[in-house]
């Protein structure tokens, strides 16, 4: 997604269909909570990267678990990945983050105030 289709949103009455079909995906491996909790992990490790080995002990699941949902991120624009040696290091993709952000805080916008759809009693 780019910083162009987020100008999109403005103008139209919402996503396309490639839009939304590039959203979701990143939507989807976010709903996962253990890809949630990952993504958090890599972005918030110090200097922030975090290699598998550094990361996969807090999590009760396996190892080739935690490769699995590193992968997804990855597919998903989420994260990016590089190979050092035998361990793969993991980076949160700030861009990708920050224009889910912009989607989210403009459809969010276009709503305007929350209401609730219950009649006040």
């Amino acid at each position: 997604m780019s910083k162009q289709d987020m100008l999109i949103i403005g103008t139209t009455r919402g996503l396309d269909v490639e839009q939304a079909a590039r959203v979701s995906r990143a939507l989807k491996a976010l709903a996962d909570p253990v890809r949630l909790r990952l993504l958090s992990e890599v972005a918030s490790h110090p200097g922030g990267e975090a290699c598998v080995c550094d990361i996969s002990g807090t999590f009760d699941v396996s190892q080739p678990t935690i490769s699995h949902h590193l992968k997804v991120l990855r597919e998903a624009g989420l994260v990016t990945s590089e190979r050092r040696a035998t361990w793969v290091y993991y980076r949160a993709n700030s861009a990708a983050l920050a224009e889910l952000s912009d989607l989210l805080g403009g459809l969010a916008a276009m709503v305007g105030e929350p209401q609730s759809c219950e009649v006040p009693q």
